[in-house]
């Protein structure tokens, strides 16, 4: 992630953001925060969910524009330049479009096409089916996105909601490097219920 951020020619910083983990994550990111003060850590009190951290990260970035990525490998840092790019370009958020789910059970990709078809039948809102939460905001999208400020936190449809001029950039999401996802089915379908 920092070879991919030292290429874009500017000053940028990574948020960190410890949701609860009760392994060692705290203690090698600040680790990592010695070694190189561009890198921040925060560390929630106790585990408050996915969402929930992503929003603790965009209510603290405080760049022109804000990736969000997932820790667990699968959002690849060198799709990084790509985002930006189409953000110079006038896009005011740039998501990140699953073109390939290596490594993913025919289950999970299953219930996700049913979600998102389900949601698109439910809703007036056009939530991207293959966009997860890697993406680029600006920092206007993101003024009018922390005006939300939901409990029960969907974020990728409360970007959708928001307007602004959107662009998705297709990406292979490569296998989970190791250990296993805390998405279980049960946690999926709470987050469909909100």
């Amino acid at each position: 992630l920092v070879a991919v951020l030292d290429t874009l020619g500017g000053p940028w910083e990574v948020i960190l953001v410890d949701d609860g983990s009760s392994d060692g994550t705290y203690r090698l990111a600040s680790e990592f925060h010695e070694r190189d003060p561009r890198v921040k850590v925060v560390r929630l009190s106790r585990n408050f969910g996915h969402q929930v951290a992503l929003s603790a990260g965009l209510d603290l970035a405080r760049g022109q524009a804000v990736v969000t990525m997932d820790g667990d490998l699968q959002h690849p840092p060198e799709v990084i330049p790509e985002f930006v790019a189409c953000w110079r370009a006038g896009n005011d958020i740039v998501y990140g479009v699953m073109a390939e789910r290596q490594g993913e059970t025919w289950v999970k990709v299953r219930t996700a096409r049913v979600f998102y078809r389900l949601l698109g039948w439910l809703s007036d809102i056009d939530v991207p089916a293959a966009a997860g939460d890697f993406r680029l905001i600006d920092r206007r999208a993101l003024g009018a996105f922390r005006m939300l400020r939901e409990h029960n936190r969907y974020l990728r449809g409360m970007f959708s909601w928001i307007g602004f001029q959107q662009v998705g950039v297709p990406y292979a999401s490569p296998p989970r490097a190791g250990g296993r996802s805390k998405y279980t089915s049960g946690r999926m379908i709470r987050l469909a219920i909100h």
